[in-house]
């Protein structure tokens, strides 16, 4: 006698009784998510599975390929074929990364053959196939920032990353999302709003979406991008041929005859040099931007000074990295000031994302060098 159950499921809207210990489990599973389970009769379609973890891979498969229907065999003895297609359905629609993020609900009808049990499966997906296909797998902060460096600079308003060993939140995103727009002065022309959700809540892998919501059209972020690098050029052109520490400062001087400090002017690069002036941000981003036209390594720095949010740069100078705040530059002394002169003067900032600014040691001859 054939019998069919649909079961929907709806995330966080039902709970399955004596599946507890299902669900509670540490989330890991037997075979890679990306191997394909076996196929009955050469139908990719039509799965077979042996056990409950069979089960959840062939639907992982399902999810992992976009498809809407699929059928899965269960063979082998199986005591409640039911509450293990509910908790299967369940675990790939709450706690598999992808399933989390893509799945609305699965539901299924199951029916009894003479050697299996056949079971149909219908997914509805929240999101579009090429949302899903341009999931990008990064591990580790320095992959994390590379994507969404890329991103940024092309003004892109979404990015959502497969990440392994994932056990930050959505501060850590949005701290990612600052160094990511400081390093690239040319795009960093429009801070977005940022829109960080993880799926699952955990787990070893996680998926990170991440929405990226600008304030300007995106034909006038492409303007401003062609122009300032056209300034930028122009402006590098007529400092001749100046080369290391000389240029250096000869950008900074640059950057400030453009316009200069503006309080509560804006905050980018665009802004410093065609518009008159910026705050300490844009400053700091037209200085690294003349710096990278010269081939002259320089990183925008998010820190504080005096407790309040302040920005300036390190630049690699003849010896060593040093601070260079533009907005402070000392017409008498050295601009370029390693750490400890910059903690004397009130500024704090991340010091594990900013290389050492340290004073050169001085050997016996009376030589220097830099640690």
């Amino acid at each position: 006698m054939k019998r069919a159950i649909v079961a929907v499921w709806m995330a966080g809207t039902i709970l399955l009784s004596g599946c507890s210990a299902l669900l509670n489990r540490e989330y890991s599973y037997v075979v890679p998510h990306n191997m394909t389970p076996t196929a009955a009769e050469g139908d990719p379609s039509i799965l077979r599975a042996e056990n409950y973890q069979e089960l959840v891979n062939a639907l992982i498969y399902f999810v992992s390929q976009g498809m809407e229907t699929g059928s899965v065999r269960l063979y082998s003895d199986w005591e409640d074929v039911e509450a293990d297609l509910d908790a299967a359905c369940l675990e790939v629609d709450q706690e598999d990364p992808l399933g989390a993020y893509a799945v609305e609900y699965i539901k299924y009808s199951v029916a009894s053959v003479v050697t299996y049990y056949e079971a149909d499966i219908q997914i509805t997906y929240r999101r579009t196939k090429e949302q899903v296909a341009s999931i990008v797998s990064a591990t580790g902060t320095t992959a994390i920032r590379n994507e969404l460096e890329s991103a940024l600079a092309n003004f892109s308003t979404e990015q959502v990353l497969r990440i392994s060993y994932f056990n930050e939140d959505e501060d850590y995103i949005h701290t990612l999302c600052q160094e990511a727009f400081c390093a690239n002065p040319a795009t960093a022309l429009d801070m977005p709003d940022v829109e960080v959700a993880i799926y699952p809540d955990s787990g070893q892998q996680r998926i990170v979406e991440i929405l990226l919501s600008y304030h300007l059209e995106p034909q006038e972020l492409e303007r401003r991008h062609t122009t300032l690098l056209q300034t930028a050029d122009h402006l590098v052109q007529a400092l001749g041929p100046v080369t290391g520490d000389e240029a250096i400062l000869a950008a900074a001087k640059t950057v400030l005859a453009q316009g200069g400090y503006l309080p509560t002017g804006g905050s980018t690069a665009y802004h410093a040099l065609l518009e008159g002036g910026a705050d300490s941000q844009g400053l700091a981003l037209a200085q690294a931007l003349l710096c990278q036209e010269l081939g002259i390594p320089c990183q925008v720095v998010p820190g504080k000074l005096n407790g309040e949010p302040y920005f300036w740069t390190v630049v690699s100078t003849q010896s060593g990295w040093r601070h260079l705040d533009v907005t402070h530059m000392d017409p008498v002394q050295s601009s370029f000031l390693v750490d400890e002169q910059m903690e004397a003067a009130g500024f704090t900032w991340d010091t594990a994302s900013v290389p050492r600014c340290r004073q050169a040691a001085q050997t016996a001859s009376g030589s220097t060098t830099s640690p």
